[in-house]
C-alpha cells in the first residue's frame, strides 16, 4: 500500500497535519516529528495527555483542558482538532481510492492461495497413503521370493546360454537368408557378434561345423563386396559401406586402400582429360585457342576435379583414418592419400598454368584476378581437409606466378604503347614535311603524349590493384601485402617502365651518321622535354600515385624517387646535346658542301649573298621558333647598339684591330699575322660541344657554333682568289647581321665570323678586301 508523500519541515500549529504523520497516529506508531498538536492541545511527550502517543487517555487530556484553558482558547482547540480530523478523514479516503484495485487484486491472492493449498493438502494425504501401500507391497514380495532368488537367477543364466547356442546354431541359416535379402551389414553384424565364440569352441565338432559354414557364407559375401566396390557405378554411401564391412571381415587394408584411390583416380583422370581437352592446341585466345574463357574454365576445374577430389578425401579419411579402430593403418592411409592428392593435383595445376599463359591481353584482367580467387578459396577447403598436402602452397605459388606474369605483360604493354606513341610522332612530323604543310606543333603533340602515357599508367595500376582488393582470398598473403606492391608493382613496373623510357631515349642518342641516323630532330626535341617534366614533376606524382594505392608494408629496398628523377633529367640533357648536334650538323652539312663544291680561286665578284647563307639564316629561325614551343628564352647578354653593322678585318679576329683598322694592310703582313696569334693565346677559349642548358638560347648557341666551326674548318682547306676573300666577307656579314640575335653572347658570334675572313685572307692568293659600304649594300639587297 503506497504511502502519502512526506511534507519537509514541520507543520505551523494549526496548519495541515501531515499524511505520514496521519499515518503514523493511524497506526499508533510514533512521530519522527515528535509533535503533531501545537499549543494547549500538546501535552506531555509520552504521557496520558499526549494525543500522539500510544498512552493517550481522553478523560484526562480534558481534565487538563479544562483546567488550564480559559473558554476562548478552548473554542480555538476544538476548531483546530475539527480541522485535523476533516483533514485526516479526507487523506484516508484519497489513499483508500487510489489503491483500490491493489486491496481488491490482494484479497483475490489470498482467497485463492486459501483453497490451492487447501487442495494440495488433500492431494499430500492421498499420496502418503499410496506410498505406505506401496511399501507394503514391496515387503510382502521380497519376504516371499528371498527363499527362490539363487534360483531364478541360475536359470535365467541357463536360459541365456540357451538363447546363445539357438543363436549359434541358427547362424549358418541367418547369414545365408541376409545375402539373399542383400542385407550384407546385418549378416556382418550376426558374424563379428558369433565370430570370437565359434574361434574358441572350434575344437568341439558341432562348433566346427558351424564355423566352417560361417566362413564359407562369409567368403563369399566378401567376394560380393569386393565386386561391388569394383563396380564403377557404385556411389560414395556403398562404397563406404563396402569398405566398412571388407575391414570388419578382416580384409587387408592396405589393399582396400589401393583399390579405393584406383577407383578414385579412374574418375579424376577422366575429368582432368576433359579439362585438357577444353584448352585446345595451346594458342592464344583468339587462334583455334578454347572456347571459353578462363572464369569458366576455373569454375568447371574447381565444381568438378577439386569438388570430387574433396569428397574423395572426405569419403577416405572417414574409411580408413578417422575410423575408430584404425590403429596402425591410419598414419599408412593417410601417406597413401597424401601422394595420391599431391600427384593428381600436380597434373591439373599444370593444367590451369597452362590455360592462364594463354591470357595475354593486357586490358582489365577482372575475370583472371576472380578466377584466380575460386581457384585459390577452393584449394584452402581442400588444404582444410588434408593439411599434409603441398596442394595449397603449390595453388599460392600458382597465384603468385600468375601476378608476377601479368605485371611482365603490363610492363610490356606499356613500353609497346609508349613506342606506338613514339610512331604517332614520327608520323605527325614527317606527314606534314611530305604534304607541304606545315610542321605540328610541338607543344601540342608532348601534351598528348604526356597525357596519353600517365593515362595508360594509371589504367594499368587500376587493373593491378584488383589483385590486392579485400575481397579477394589471397590477397592477405605475405606477397601480395609486401613483395607485389613494392618489387613487383612499384619497381618492376612502375619504375622499369620509367628506366626504360629513359633508355630509349638514350638510344636514340647512340645514332650514327652525319645527320643523325633516322631521327628527326624535332622528336628528340620533344622527347627531350618529355624527360625533363618527368624529372620536374611526373615521376614524383606516378610513384606517389602508386604507393597511395599499394600500401607498403615490405621493408626490402626500392628505388628512391631522386635516383629516377637524376636519371631523367640525364636522358633530357643527352637528348638536348644531340638534337644540338644534330641540327648543327644539318646547317654544317650545306655549309661544307657549299665551300667544297666551289671554285673560290677563279670566281667572279661577289654581287649577291650567296643562297646557302639565306638558307643558314632561314633554319636558324625555324629552330628557333621549334625550341621556343617547347623550352623557355633563357638569359642574354646585354647587346651592343651597333651589333649589326660590325665590320670586319681580313687579317685580325681581336677586337681592337677589327673596330679601328677595318681594311687591309700589306705593308705589315708579318707583324699583323703575329699580332693576332698573340691575340689568341689570350682570348677566351670557346667550346664548341658544351653541354646545352634547358632554355632556347642555349640551344641555338649551342647549333651556331657548330656551323661556324664547321665553316671555318672548310674554309681552312681551301685557297681562295680575290673574289673569294670578298664572296666569304659579304656572306660572313650576312650571317652576323641576323645571327647575333640567336645566341646567348654576340661577341661568340663576331670572335668565329672574325675568325672565317681571318682565315680566308691567310689562305687568299691576291688578299684586297671589299669596301664595307658596298658590303652593306649587297647584303640590303640581299
Amino acid at each position: 500500500m503506497a504511502a502519502p508523500p512526506a511534507e519537509s519541515g514541520p507543520e505551523p500549529p494549526g496548519g495541515k497535519r501531515r499524511p505520514r504523520g496521519m499515518l503514523k497516529l493511524y497506526y499508533g506508531l510514533p512521530d519522527s516529528a515528535g509533535e503533531t498538536l501545537a499549543g494547549p492541545a500538546r501535552g506531555e511527550l509520552g504521557g496520558p495527555t499526549d494525543i500522539n502517543g500510544p498512552h493517550f487517555d481522553p478523560e484526562v487530556f480534558l481534565t487538563k483542558l479544562r483546567k488550564e484553558c480559559p473558554l476562548a482558547q478552548l473554542m480555538d482547540c476544538e476548531t483546530d482538532m475539527v480541522k485535523q480530523i476533516r483533514a485526516l478523514d479526507s487523506d484516508m479516503q484519497t489513499l483508500v481510492y487510489e489503491n483500490y484495485n491493489k486491496f481488491i487484486s490482494a484479497t483475490d491472492t489470498i482467497r485463492k492461495m486459501k483453497n490451492d493449498f487447501k487442495k494440495m493438502e488433500d492431494e499430500m494425504d492421498c499420496l502418503a497413503a499410496n506410498m505406505a501401500v506401496i511399501t507394503e507391497f514391496s515387503a510382502s514380495i521380497s519376504s516371499t521370493l528371498q527363499d527362490q532368488h539363487e534360483q531364478i537367477t541360475k536359470l535365467s543364466g541357463v536360459h541365456a546360454l540357451l538363447r546363445k547356442l539357438q543363436f549359434l546354431f541358427e547362424l549358418p541359416a541367418r547369414l545365408t537368408k541376409c545375402v539373399e535379402l542383400k542385407a550384407y551389414a546385418q549378416a556382418v553384424r550376426y558374424y563379428s557378434k558369433a565370430r570370437s565364440i565359434l574361434h574358441q569352441y572350434q575344437h568341439m565338432p558341432s562348433f566346427r561345423g558351424i564355423q566352417d559354414d560361417c566362413q564359407k557364407i562369409m567368403a563369399d559375401l566378401a567376394q560380393k563386396l569386393r565386386e561391388k566396390f569394383r563396380d564403377g557405378s557404385s556411389g560414395a554411401k556403398d562404397l563406404a559401406e563396402c569398405v566398412e564391412l571388407l575391414l570388419q571381415l578382416g580384409e587387408p587394408a592396405e589393399e582396400l586402400c589401393d583399390e579405393f584411390l584406383s577407383h578414385a583416380r579412374s574418375r579424376l583422370e577422366a575429368e582432368l582429360q576433359t579439362l585438357e581437352a577444353e584448352l585446345g592446341d595451346g594458342q592464344p585466345l583468339g587462334i583455334s585457342g578454347p572456347a571459353t574463357d578462363i572464369l569458366e574454365f576455373t569454375d568447371r576445374g574447381c565444381n568438378s576435379f577439386v569438388g570430387n577430389m574433396c569428397l574423395v578425401i572426405a569419403s577416405y579419411q572417414e574409411l580408413f583414418v578417422n575410423r575408430e579402430g584404425a590403429g596402425g593403418i591410419a598414419r599408412m592411409a593417410h601417406d597413401k592419400l597424401v601422394a595420391f592428392v599431391d600427384g593428381l593435383m600436380g597434373r591439373y595445376f599444370a593444367l590451369v598454368e597452362r590455360r592462364i599463359q594463354l591470357e595475354r591481353g593486357v586490358g582489365d584482367n577482372s575475370l583472371l584476378v576472380r578466377a584466380l580467387d575460386r581457384f585459390h578459396r577452393r584449394l584452402q577447403a581442400l588444404a582444410k581437409l588434408l593439411p599434409a598436402s603441398r596442394a595449397a602452397a603449390e595453388g599460392t605459388e600458382i597465384v603468385v606466378h600468375a601476378a608476377k606474369e601479368r605485371i611482365r605483360q603490363y610492363l610490356q604493354a606499356l613500353q609497346s604503347f609508349y613506342m606506338d606513341c613514339l610512331t604517332d610522332v614520327r608520323q605527325s612530323l614527317a606527314a606534314p614535311r611530305l604534304m607541304g604543310k606545315d610542321s605540328p606543333n610541338l607543344a601540342e603533340l608532348l601534351g598528348t603524349i604526356s597525357a596519353s602515357i600517365l593515362n595508360q599508367i594509371k589504367s594499368v595500376l587500376t587493373y593491378v590493384h584488383l589483385f590486392t582488393a579485400k575481397d579477394i582470398s589471397f590477397s592477405n598473403k605475405p606477397y601480395f601485402k609486401g613483395e607485389f606492391c613494392s618489387q613487383g608493382v612499384r619497381e618492376g613496373l612502375i619504375v622499369s617502365f620509367i628506366k626504360s623510357i629513359c633508355q630509349t631515349a638514350r638510344q636514340f642518342c647512340e645514332s650514327t651518321g652525319d645527320k643523325g641516323g633516322s631521327t628527326p630532330p624535332a622528336l628528340l626535341l620533344l622527347l627531350s622535354r618529355l624527360c625533363l617534366d618527368y624529372e620536374t614533376s611526373t615521376i614524383s606524382y606516378i610513384l606517389t600515385l602508386t604507393d597511395e594505392q599499394f600500401l607498403v608494408q615490405d621493408h626490402s629496398p626500392v628505388t628512391p624517387v631522386t635516383g629516377l628523377c637524376a636519371e631523367a633529367r640525364e636522358a633530357a640533357q643527352k637528348l638536348l646535346n644531340h638534337y644540338v648536334k644534330v641540327q648543327g650538323l644539318i646547317i654544317s652539312q650545306m655549309l661544307r658542301k657549299s665551300v667544297e663544291t666551289r671554285d673560290w680561286i677563279t670566281t667572279i665578284e661577289p654581287r649577291n649573298v650567296r643562297a646557302v647563307m639565306k638558307r643558314v639564316v632561314e633554319d636558324a629561325t625555324s629552330i628557333d621558333v621549334q625550341v621556343g614551343l617547347l623550352y623557355e628564352e633563357g638569359v642574354r647578354k646585354a647587346q651592343s647598339s651597333d651589333s649589326s653593322k660590325r665590320t670586319f678585318s681580313v687579317y685580325s679576329s681581336s677586337r681592337q684591330q677589327s673596330r679601328y683598322a677595318p681594311s687591309y694592310t700589306p705593308s705589315a703582313p708579318m707583324d699583323t699575322n703575329l699580332l693576332s696569334n698573340i691575340q689568341k693565346l689570350f682570348s677566351e677559349r670557346i667550346d664548341i660541344f658544351s653541354p646545352a642548358e634547358f632554355n632556347k638560347v642555349s640551344v641555338l648557341t649551342g647549333i651556331i657554333k657548330i656551323s661556324l666551326k664547321t665553316f671555318l674548318e672548310c674554309v681552312r682547306l681551301r685557297t681562295f682568289g680575290r673574289f673569294g676573300l670578298q664572296q666569304i666577307q659579304v656572306d660572313c656579314y650576312y650571317l652576323q647581321l641576323y645571327l647575333w640575335r640567336f645566341v646567348s653572347d654576340e661577341n661568340l658570334v663576331h670572335f668565329l665570323l672574325d675568325e672565317i675572313v681571318g682565315s680566308t685572307a691567310h689562305r687568299c692568293l691576291d688578299p684586297v678586301p671589299m669596301e664595307q659600304s658596298v658590303i652593306e649594300v649587297i647584303c640590303e639587297r640581299g
